[in-house]
């Protein structure tokens, strides 16, 4: 079976957001129950930094799939139309969850850093405003991971069907 794969790029692209996404679910989920200190507040930064990762790399990937389109994909009917739904809200949830973040952080009143560098914030402290864009951001999370979920699922399905569509997203275009 002769099939069209994704580009280099955005195959390393994908796999490379996919294990800043997984690992910042886990960690935004864990840290929430850590005790006050000193440990808690390295983690929020390194979570809060990484999120700015995960941004900037989504960034990159919209412009590499502006640049190379996806192949066509493989199936028909309403299978297509769910897998495409689903790519497009996962591009909205990778773009949404860490804005609100990084505009939760913009009006809170600790400074934001981007791994230990001071960045510029987008607002002022407002408790008001801090407390809709974090609600926002858990919004994002939950329905992101949601979608993973069903991403994966999906990946899980084809990859028993045996229809090519893995193939194409994997280094080396393996399974």
């Amino acid at each position: 079976m002769n099939l069209q794969r994704y580009s280099l790029p955005a195959i390393i692209l994908h796999w490379v957001q996919a294990a800043i996404v997984l690992w910042l679910l886990w960690l935004g989920w864990t840290m929430v129950d850590m005790p006050k200190g000193a440990e808690r507040t390295a983690v929020y930064g390194l979570h809060k930094s990484m999120g700015l990762v995960a941004l900037l790399l989504v960034v990159i990937r919209l412009g590499w799939r502006h640049r190379s389109p996806a192949p066509v994909p493989l199936g028909q009917g309403w299978e297509v139309k769910v897998a495409q739904l689903t790519h497009r809200l996962l591009y909205i949830f990778l773009l949404c969850a860490p804005l609100s973040a990084y505009l939760a952080s913009s009006f809170g009143t600790y400074p934001l850093k981007f791994f230990g560098i001071e960045i510029i914030k987008a607002g002022w402290p407002d408790e008001g405003i801090n407390a809709v864009f974090k609600l926002a951001h858990q919004v994002f999370v939950w329905g992101g991971a949601g979608l993973v979920a069903l991403h994966v699922a999906g990946a899980i399905k084809h990859a028993i069907k045996g229809d090519g569509t893995l193939r194409r997203m994997l280094p080396g275009g393996g399974v």
